[in-house]
């Protein structure tokens, strides 16, 4: 996807109705458990800063959704994340199945706690 996007809700609305809904649940679960980050655009996705630091990303593509939060992040929940295609500090939730809310939650947390 080679759009500039100005703002999560236009990224999010140029997605099929079921990316949509994971996209939007991602979101939520991102501003519940650190409603504190910032909310932009950076790299063509949505992404949130915490102290004006990366915390976490995430894209959509046709098959999954891609979710950032750093290699640390990734390798603290490897056995977690071991049943999902992964890249460094990258993993892919398939559009197909339902989203490991807690487990992105714990993710979140993690990279809270450790940038403080």
């Amino acid at each position: 996807m080679n759009k500039d996007f100005q703002t999560v809700d236009e990224y999010i609305q140029s997605f099929p109705k079921k990316t949509q809904a994971h996209l939007k649940a991602i979101r939520e679960i991102i501003k519940s458990t650190a409603p504190e980050a910032v909310e932009q655009i950076a790299y063509k996705m949505p992404a949130y800063k915490y102290n004006k630091k990366p915390l976490v990303y995430f894209a959509g593509y046709e098959k999954h959704i891609g979710f950032y939060a750093t290699p640390n992040t990734h390798e603290q929940f490897s056995k977690q994340l071991s049943i999902y295609k992964q890249g460094k500090g990258s993993v892919q939730f398939p559009i197909e199945a339902p989203l490991p809310i807690a487990l992105i939650e714990a993710m979140i947390r993690f990279k809270l706690k450790s940038m403080q």
